[in-house]
């Protein structure tokens, strides 16, 4: 009988993670559209290599801006009614896309698209944050982003195909609109929000609650700039080159081995397959490795797989191999070792942040990432016209992820500091909860 409501909140935990993952599914389609038709759209637009950099880059750079607005929004209307307008109801814009007819409109439509999904990242990691605890963080971010991952196996392929009809690439934009506005709608019907705090009942929630209804000030900023983990946490997502492949991975194939833009799609599906692999597999590896190693167990995993990882995007990428099911082998290896990613550099933001604080922390990671994303996707299309993509990818994918994974020494010693002055302030605020347990309308299931 104790088992019971265990089992109720583990059921319900699951149907929420559903909604967090079909929302993010939706708002990763305007950009998989972008990057698996772009040698459709370069066809029908008459754009250069260079534009897909631009699309990427702009998309990535107005979420900069916009993720931490939407934060700040959802502080004041609550996360659910944020969540279901900026990532799903926003949908209208990625249908007018399929309506435009020339480069400017395209980049007006996509950047706009952009701008709402921007808020889809930082609010679905910080509600995953609220509903799963420290040890268990890992394999929910893994089912998250693996989920995802089956979704674009299924969506890239078919993108691909039609490429074979005229003006294929709109109907890619209509269909994935569509959905997004599905998901939105659902997310207002179903998804409960677990509260601030709510996976570690021993802090005060009443004061987390409070501190979540003030505005994201510069003073909350800054306090998440004292984090010495946080702080390499930005910088490593601002340096990673892995974004590089997701962007021109269908592109690179038809431009340096001349496959054809279905043929190239074609990888999409064991990539995506691969990376959900990665994702549930990492996820719940690296929660064991953390539960017996707390203080380096993550970091090791992470950096172990980054520099992996530019081992063989170097012979996946720059030797003529001269089978597309060869390039997908590599792609695929590539896509299992990034699965490991959500799974620990989401948990290691949250182990060094108090639950106040997650949301923007999420906000600011996620705007990193986008300005890293932007950059590389940048110097890849302006390299790849200039010098080739085989060379751009030698630099921007194999170099620079290189560089990352040495980058990750650094987190070694203020991690352990940084997570355990997280750990003592939940220490402090734990006597505060016996006043909590009565409070009606409380759960004390977590």
């Amino acid at each position: 009988m104790k088992r019971a409501p265990a089992d109720r909140k583990d059921s319900g935990r699951a149907r929420q993670l559903g909604l967090l993952v079909g929302i993010t599914s939706m708002d990763n389609t305007e950009m998989s559209v972008t990057s698996v038709m772009f040698p459709a759209l370069r066809s029908a637009l008459g754009l250069p290599l260079a534009a897909l950099g631009w699309l990427v880059a702009l998309a990535k750079l107005v979420g900069v801006v916009c993720g931490p607005l939407w934060v700040v929004v959802a502080q004041r209307h609550g996360r659910k009614k944020v969540l279901a307008g900026c990532a799903g109801l926003w949908g209208v814009w990625t249908i007018g896309t399929g309506f435009v007819q020339d480069y400017t409109q395209l980049v007006i439509m996509c950047t706009i698209a952009a701008a709402g999904v921007a808020g889809g990242g930082p609010l679905v990691n910080v509600i995953l944050s609220d509903l799963y605890d420290d040890a268990s963080r890992g394999r929910a971010a893994g089912y998250l982003y693996g989920c995802i991952a089956l979704f674009t196996a299924v969506l890239g392929p078919l993108l691909g195909q039609l490429s074979r009809f005229e003006d294929g690439w709109r109907y890619g934009f209509f269909a994935g609109g569509a959905l997004q506005i599905l998901f939105g709608i659902l997310i207002l019907l179903f998804l409960r929000d677990p509260g601030v705090g709510a996976s570690e009942p021993e802090l005060d929630r009443a004061a987390a609650s409070e501190r979540q209804q003030t505005p994201l000030t510069w003073g909350r900023i800054r306090e998440l700039l004292a984090i010495r983990t946080f702080v390499l946490i930005l910088l490593q997502r601002l340096t990673t080159g892995q974004f590089v492949l997701l962007s021109f991975g269908v592109v690179f194939l038809t431009d340096v081995y001349g496959f054809s833009n279905a043929q190239a799609s074609l990888t999409v599906l064991p990539t995506a397959l691969a990376f959900f692999v990665g994702t549930v597999v990492g996820g719940m590896l690296t929660d064991r490795i953390h539960r017996r190693h707390p203080n380096a167990g993550r970091i090791a995993v992470f950096q172990t797989g980054m520099i992996s990882y530019a081992v063989i995007a170097f012979f996946g990428t720059q030797f003529d191999w001269g089978s597309i099911v060869v390039f997908a082998g590599f792609f695929a290896l590539m896509a299992f070792i990034q699965g490991f990613n959500p799974g620990i550099n989401r948990p290691l933001l949250s182990a060094v942040t108090p639950p106040e604080l997650r949301g923007a922390g999420f906000a600011l990671m996620l705007s990193a990432e986008s300005v890293g994303w932007a950059l590389t996707t940048l110097g890849v299309g302006y390299l790849g016209d200039v010098v080739g993509l085989r060379t751009a990818f030698l630099w921007l994918l194999v170099l620079l992820t290189l560089g990352n994974g040495l980058l990750i020494s650094l987190f070694y010693r203020p991690y352990v500091r940084d997570a355990a002055a997280v750990r003592t302030e939940r220490a402090r605020r734990a006597p505060s909860v016996v006043g909590l347990q009565g409070l009606p309308g409380e759960s004390r299931e977590y």
